[in-house]
C-alpha cells in the first residue's frame, strides 16, 4: 500500500498551517489551512514560488542558516522560529528527510497552544 495518500490526508486535515519547501526554497505544497492563512499573499498560488518572495532579508538569512544546520547532521531536525502571542502559537521549521536520512526539504509548522474547547469525543467536527 502506498502511504503517500495517507500522509496527504493527514496534512489536508491539519488545522494548523503547513508549508513544505524544497532545498531550493521553492514552496512545493501548502495545506488548506496554510492556503487560507496566506490568502492575502496569494494563498495556493504561492506553490511553485520561492519562500523568499514573502520574507524579508533577515528572515531569508535565518531560513538559510536553519537549512544549513539541518544539512550538517541527520539529528538536526526541528528549530523553534517564532512565538505569536496574539494567536497563542509557536512556529517551527522541521527538516524533511528521505528514507536514508538525507535532507530533501523542510516545512513550517504552526502549533497552537490554546486548549481545545470541543467536547471530548464530540462527533461532528
Amino acid at each position: 500500500m502506498d502511504l503517500s495518500s495517507y500522509f496527504r490526508a493527514v496534512l489536508e486535515e491539519d488545522r494548523c498551517a503547513v508549508v513544505l519547501c524544497s532545498l531550493a526554497h521553492e514552496i512545493i505544497y501548502m495545506n488548506p489551512a496554510a492556503q487560507q492563512r496566506y490568502a492575502k499573499h496569494g494563498g495556493g498560488a504561492l506553490v511553485g514560488q520561492s519562500i523568499f518572495s514573502c520574507h524579508n532579508g533577515r528572515s531569508r538569512e535565518l531560513i538559510e542558516r536553519v537549512t544549513a544546520w539541518f544539512a550538517a547532521d541527520p539529528s538536526h531536525n526541528r528549530v523553534y522560529t517564532f512565538r505569536n502571542e496574539a494567536e497563542n502559537k509557536d512556529v517551527y521549521m522541521v527538516a524533511l528527510r528521505d528514507g536514508s536520512g538525507g535532507l530533501i526539504g523542510y516545512y513550517e509548522k504552526h502549533e497552537y497552544r490554546t486548549p481545545e474547547t470541543a467536547p471530548l469525543y464530540g462527533f461532528g467536527g
